[in-house]
């Protein structure tokens, strides 16, 4: 089995929103799933998408209490959750490193971000960087928006409706 594969655990718990997923590996936290369904429903399909993971709650002791507390609305930092990403040498690793440094509460815009990874000009490309996070919450992409202030996509599967209500908990719309 490769080294990627040996470790992986993953683990589904309930929040004050509703149950929240996620998938580590030896690197590091390699992806959430957000509120939405039921924990059986996010259970299986962690299951699927990665069927060498076993299930281990204990492996995310840190990150749960992040997430309910998140959800429960009080603020909080996901900075020191150690997560498995894109080397820092492309571009999507670069775009998903700048986006953790933006503050709970705070929005800015995709072409702040794309100059944040070292490339003013890629607004688009930042966008597309974040409908692809592996990491939503971890990697708050719900607090990157338009410049003039519309919200833009969001890839949760309550879409834009999820982003705004986030961002409200948050305090920054």
């Amino acid at each position: 089995m490769p080294e990627r594969r040996r470790g992986v655990v993953f683990a589904v718990w309930p929040t004050a929103w509703g149950p929240v997923g996620a998938v580590r590996t030896s690197r590091g936290l390699a992806r959430t799933i957000l509120p939405h369904g039921g924990i059986t429903a996010i259970r299986s399909l962690l299951a699927t998408e990665h069927p060498d993971a076993r299930q281990d709650t204990r492996a995310f002791d840190e990150l749960i209490e992040l997430t309910r507390a998140y959800f429960a609305g009080r603020a909080v930092s996901f900075r020191a959750v150690r997560c498995d990403l894109p080397a820092a040498a492309t571009f999507s690793g670069r775009v998903l490193r700048a986006c953790r440094n933006i503050p709970y509460g705070r929005t800015i815009s995709y072409g702040r971000l794309a100059s944040g990874a070292g490339n003013p000009k890629a607004a688009r490309a930042a966008a597309a960087v974040m409908a692809r996070n592996p990491l939503p919450l971890v990697i708050p992409c719900q607090t990157v928006i338009y410049a003039d202030g519309r919200l833009g996509g969001f890839s949760a599967p309550a879409g834009v409706t999820q982003k705004r209500r986030m961002l409200r908990l948050e305090g920054a719309v």
